[in-house]
Order: structure tokens, then sequence, then C-alpha cells
């Protein structure tokens, strides 16, 4: 019975140094891991993946717009006049335009622009040619956007962000006579002015290459008001080219002294979205 007793007793022992052997080395192979990251052995798993991860992505969408032109203007002192010109009269006196939209998104916060350009102009014939044989309008309107974009709702198929930022106005009309009295005279009037704006932006997935995207924002400041809506469908034919097309409806209403700019710009759009 001595000699059993021993012999377990030693067994015991070889089996508690054994044991205090493996946690030693197990701490030692585990050492390294900690100091590099000393909250790891505190560190708990996550209980979700984050859903906006990390990711820069630029999107550039130059596009056409369609746009008819209504409301009143004024310029030169003269009185406000009613304005109603299709997108056929506008054609007709095209003489630039440029519309480009761009955004860079990192997960949840984005950063977009909007920028249209449009230049007209018009040659008239005097009835009598004393004053001036004809007469050349030339009116430009700049409008330039950017806002500032956070998603307040993101799910596989649809995200919807809310947007805050600033929108560019700039008008400028130029009257030159050519011939008779006042030939080679002409005369400027233009306005500069800057509205804050803010509304939502969104997309929803409605196949994995159809989808629909909309816009509405809306402000004022230097203007008494200004909107724009926008709706559209968009077909995505490879990872980084989508075609768009919808329907753009805009407006301001911005008076200063006799300059009076108080118009609706609203017609169907269509372009190319580049995603890198």
């Amino acid at each position: 019975m001595e000699i059993l007793s021993g012999r377990l007793k030693n067994a015991v022992a070889l089996r508690t140094l054994l044991v205090g052997l493996g946690t030693a080395v197990a701490g030692i192979q585990a050492a390294p891991a900690i100091a590099a990251d000393p909250g790891a052995s505190f560190a708990s798993p996550p209980l979700e993946e984050n859903v906006f991860p990390p990711q820069w992505s630029v999107e550039v969408a130059p596009y056409f717009w369609a746009a008819g032109m209504s409301g009143q203007v004024a310029s030169f002192g003269a009185p406000s006049v009613d304005v109603n010109m299709g997108f056929s009269d506008i054609l007709d006196d095209l003489r630039f335009s440029a519309m480009v939209a761009a955004e860079i998104r990192n997960g949840p916060f984005s950063l977009s622009t909007d920028l249209f350009y449009l230049k007209l102009g018009t040659d008239q014939a005097t009835p009598r040619g004393v004053l001036a044989t004809s007469v050349e309008l030339d009116s430009s309107t700049m409008s330039a956007t950017a806002l500032a974009g956070y998603s307040v709702l993101d799910r596989a198929n649809l995200r919807l962000d809310a947007v805050f930022g600033a929108r560019l106005w700039s008008v400028e009309n130029t009257l030159k006579f050519k011939g008779g009295i006042f030939g080679g005279q002409s005369f400027k009037d233009s306005e500069t002015w800057v509205d804050a704006m803010g509304g939502i932006k969104g997309r929803l997935n409605v196949t994995d290459r159809i989808y629909f995207t909309g816009s509405a924002i809306a402000g004022g400041g230097s203007s008494n008001f200004g909107w724009d809506v926008m709706g559209g469908i968009g077909y995505e034919i490879s990872r980084h080219f989508s075609a768009v097309a919808g329907y753009r409806a805009l407006g301001v209403d911005y008076k200063n002294g006799s300059f009076d700019f108080d118009v609706t710009v609203q017609g169907p759009i269509a372009g190319v979205s580049i995603k890198f």
C-alpha cells in the first residue's frame, strides 16, 4: 500500500508539472501577440459587421438636359417680361452648353456637385435701322451646386442620404448694337448670388442592373426661394458604366433692384455615369 500510495503521489505531481509547463509555454507563445496589441486579451468580438465599410469611390456623370424655361425676367432697368421658351426655342438660340454631376463617397459620407452652363444668343433687326440696324442679345446662365451628405438609411438595395450645402448662380445679359447711331455700343447687366440648399437623395436597386435614382433639395438665402427635383431610371452596363434617363425640374426666384430672375427650368434628362 505504501508503494502504491507513493506511485500515485508521483503520478499526480508529474501531471501537475506537465500542466504547469503547458500553461507556461502557452503564455510565452501568446506574449508577442499581447505585446503587439495590449488590448487584445480584453477585446470582445464584434457583434455585427459594420454596414458602412470605408471604401472610396468616385462617380462622374455628364448629361444632356432637354429643358424649357418659363417665368419672369427683367434686366437693364426694363420692366419684367414673361418668358415661355420650349426646348426647341432654346435649341434655336443655343450657342454653348455644359452639364455634369459628380460624387465622391467614403462609406456613409459623400461630397457631390452639379454644374450646368447655358449660353443663348439672338440677333434681331430693328424696324427702321436709325439707332441701330440690329440688336444682339447674349444671355448666359450658370449654376454650380456643392453638397455634403450622410447616409441615414443604407440597405442591400436602398440608400438614402441627407444632404446640405450651397448653390451658386450667375446670370449675365449683354446687349450689343450694330450699325446706326448706337453701332458698336454694348451694355451688360449681371448678378451672382449664393443660396443654402438641403434635402435628400437616394438610390433603389430593383435588380442587379436596373435602379431608380432621385433627389429633392430646396433652400434660399440671397434668393427668395430655390428648389430642384430629379427622378430617373438607370441601367448598369458594366461595373464602371451606367446609362441614366429621367426628368428634372428646378426653380429660383431672385430679385435685386431692377434685376428679376424668377424662372422654372424643366425637361427630360439623359446621361452616362462613369464610376471609379
